[in-house]
C-alpha cells in the first residue's frame, strides 16, 4: 500500500486560521533525499492546490518529512488536498522505483495557526528547518524550502500563494513580507530562534487564548485536550497524547 495523508482529528469547520501540516516518510525514512523526488512532491503541490483550492503559505520539503502551511476557505479541502498529494506522490514514486511498500506514515499532523504574529513566527520557524538540521547555513541554500518563491526568485510554477500570505501575516506588499523575511530570519540565526520548538509540530492550536479556545470545540479527539501558555503572548492546545511523533522539527 503506498499510504496516504489524513488526520482523523481535522473538522470541517471554519475556523478562522491557517494550518501547519507535517507529513512524515513512513518509519522516517529517507524517501525524499533525492532532488527529483523533492521536485516531484513540489509539483505535486502545485498542480493539488488548484484543484482543491488550496493555498500554499510556506512549505519545506526534507529528505523525510514536510512542512506545509495551508489555508483554504474549507478545512474538509485540506484533508482531500493532503490525502490526493500524498496518494499521487507515492503511486508514482514506487512506480518509478519499482517498489510497493508504503511512502507515507499513516497521518499528516495538522495545528491551527493564528494568522498575523503568530503565522509569521511560525513561517520562519518552517524557513529554518534545514538551517537547525545543519543541513544549510541559510534558507537560500535549500532549493525546496519557500524562501525563494517568497523572495521572488523561483517563478516558474510557483507554489505559494503570495497574494494570501501577505493578507494572512498583514503585510501591505509582498516587497514588505520580503523585507521582514530577510530581517526576521537573520535575527533568529542570531539568537535562540534556532532552537526546536514543539508547539509548532506537537500541539493542535496556536495563538492567543481566545483563538485557542475557539479553536478547541472543532478537534475531533477522544483524547482529554488542555490549554497551556508557551509564554506571555502565546498560548497552545494539546491534547494528553501526541500522536505525532518528531525526533526533528
Amino acid at each position: 500500500m503506498a499510504g496516504m495523508g489524513r488526520s482523523n482529528r481535522l473538522s470541517s469547520g471554519h475556523v478562522d486560521g491557517v494550518l501547519h501540516v507535517t507529513h512524515r516518510c513512513h518509519n522516517q525514512a529517507y524517501l525524499l533525499k533525492f532532488r527529483k523526488d523533492r521536485d516531484a512532491y513540489r509539483a505535486q503541490l502545485w498542480e493539488h492546490a488548484r484543484k482543491f483550492n488550496v493555498s500554499v503559505l510556506d512549505y519545506c520539503i526534507t529528505s523525510n518529512h514536510v512542512h506545509l502551511l495551508l489555508d483554504a476557505p474549507e478545512r474538509s479541502a485540506v484533508s482531500s488536498f493532503m490525502r490526493e498529494v500524498a496518494s499521487e506522490f507515492a503511486r508514482a514514486y514506487n512506480k518509478r522505483k519499482g517498489r510497493m511498500n508504503a511512502v507515507w506514515g499513516d497521518n499528516f499532523h495538522a495545528t491551527f495557526v493564528q494568522d498575523g504574529e503568530h503565522l509569521w513566527e511560525c513561517l520562519c520557524y518552517i524557513e529554518l528547518n534545514m538551517v537547525r538540521c545543519g543541513v544549510v547555513t541559510h534558507p537560500r541554500q535549500w532549493a525546496w524550502v519557500g524562501y525563494q518563491e517568497i523572495l521572488g526568485i523561483r517563478q516558474r510554477y510557483r507554489v505559494i500563494d503570495l497574494e494570501r500570505l501577505c493578507w494572512r501575516v498583514r503585510a501591505s506588499s509582498v516587497a514588505e513580507v520580503r523585507r521582514n523575511l530577510e530581517v526576521s530570519l537573520v535575527e533568529r540565526m542570531a539568537r535562540d530562534g534556532m532552537r526546536r520548538q514543539a508547539c509548532w509540530t506537537e500541539s493542535l492550536a496556536v495563538g492567543s487564548r481566545e483563538f485557542v479556545e475557539r479553536v478547541q470545540p472543532e478537534i475531533r479527539t477522544r483524547q482529554e485536550l488542555r490549554i497551556e501558555t508557551a509564554d506571555e503572548r502565546t498560548w497552545v492546545l494539546h491534547d494528553e497524547v501526541v500522536s505525532y511523533s518528531s525526533k526533528k522539527a
